[in-house]
């Protein structure tokens, strides 16, 4: 087979496999997308709450040596 065959070949074949697919509706993908972002909100107040008293400590622990 030459290259340009190979190139046609993979395309048709690619092209059937998107066509297997099965995306998503419009509805689903912002339900999902909501949750990512309600989800990721989360994660970041809780890092930032641990982050702050972890601060708080260390400060505390270096006055105390000081």
């Amino acid at each position: 087979m030459s290259v340009k065959e190979n190139v046609v070949r993979y395309w048709s074949e690619t092209q059937l496999e998107l066509k297997k697919i099965a995306w998503p509706t419009r509805d689903e993908v912002i339900g999902s997308t909501v949750a990512t972002i309600v989800i990721s909100s989360l994660v970041a107040a809780f890092v930032w709450v641990v982050d702050m008293g972890v601060s708080k400590a260390v400060l505390a622990m270096f006055r105390a040596l000081a």
